[in-house]
């Protein structure tokens, strides 16, 4: 469960861990929160928030399982993964970000590997507040964060599998669990099903874009990301193709639901990030970051304009049926 020590991965940023770590005990808060990463927190929210809306139940009955959903997707079921990715990426870490918690020693000793157990374990607890689904969603979400991080599945170290495992818990899960939750353990159904399933395979994409930062040090330690596995203009292209065809599936998908305005909604979001894709094409290594910055958010909103459409959906169906 453990990875080789940090000086075989580079000895002066190692040595120089190793004498800050000595001067102190214990990690100061603002590193504690530097280690959970709240920047990351935002997808799986976002996720969970749209399982919520394309339920089609009424928010303002079920405020109190929103937020308990939101706490449990972000704040904890992610922070948790960030958490165990640190620790046990320290020495890939070490090459690409030594100022990183653990590489540069302000979180000393052993503190990250306890942070992580002592996260995933609350974000079990809490998820028994949300039911028989929430729990169950939230044990997986754990599992494929330990299996992706930890030796000796480490899916990490396969692009394919690591991002698809990513991609899942961070998209997929979030979505079905907020749809669920709010139908009281319901069954999500088909639609939401298919529309989670799509927007976690576009997921795929976007993890990619993230290992563009880490190609050196990913190389090094023997981490087989789609960059380091493909080159980075394949792998760019790989990304752009993940990410634009589920949208372009989702917005006929629409259309087939007579949901028209939804589904050009979603394809002037897909239009949009074209130019993005263009430029990262072109220089990925350096683009990747503005497609993230940029892009995404167009994906996302994509995301939330077919969860819209979903709960619309619902509503006249309800309608019908009474």
């Amino acid at each position: 469960m453990d990875t080789p020590p940090l000086a075989h991965a580079n000895p002066p940023q190692a040595a120089h861990a190793d004498s800050d770590a000595a001067a102190r005990s214990r990690p100061e808060l603002r590193t504690v929160a530097e280690l959970l990463k709240p920047i990351t927190w935002f997808p799986p929210m976002w996720a969970f928030a749209c399982g919520v809306v394309a339920s089609g139940q009424a928010l303002s009955a079920q405020w109190g399982l929103l937020l308990l959903g939101l706490v449990l997707t972000g704040p904890l079921v992610c922070a948790s993964s960030q958490a165990v990715n640190d620790w046990f990426d320290r020495h890939v870490d070490a090459i690409n970000e030594p100022n990183r918690p653990i590489p540069s020693g302000r979180m000393p000793g052993r503190w990250g590997l306890g942070i992580a157990i002592a996260w995933t374990l609350l974000s079990l607890f809490w998820a028994t507040l949300m039911g028989p689904w929430g729990f169950a969603a939230c044990a997986l979400a754990i599992a494929l964060s330990w299996a992706y991080s930890a030796p000796p599945v480490r899916l990490k170290n396969n692009g394919w599998w690591g991002n698809a495992a990513c991609a899942l818990s961070y998209e997929g899960l979030a979505w079905l669990t907020g749809t669920a939750v709010m139908l009281g353990g319901a069954w999500p159904g088909p639609y939401s099903v298919a529309l989670a399933l799509l927007y976690s395979v576009g997921a795929h994409g976007i993890m990619t874009l993230n290992d563009f930062k880490a190609i050196e040090g990913d190389r090094q330690m023997g981490v087989a990301s789609l960059p380091v596995q493909l080159g980075a203009h394949c792998a760019a292209r790989t990304a752009c193709v993940f990410m634009l065809v589920p949208q372009l599936v989702v917005a006929a998908l629409l259309v087939n639901w007579q949901l028209p305005w939804h589904a050009a909604a979603v394809l002037a979001l897909a239009v949009l990030q074209g130019p993005l894709m263009l430029k990262f094409l072109r220089q990925p290594v350096e683009r990747a970051l503005h497609v993230s910055a940029f892009g995404v958010p167009l994906f996302v909103s994509g995301m939330m304009v077919s969860a819209w459409g979903l709960r619309q959906l619902s509503m006249l169906q309800h309608t019908v049926g009474t």
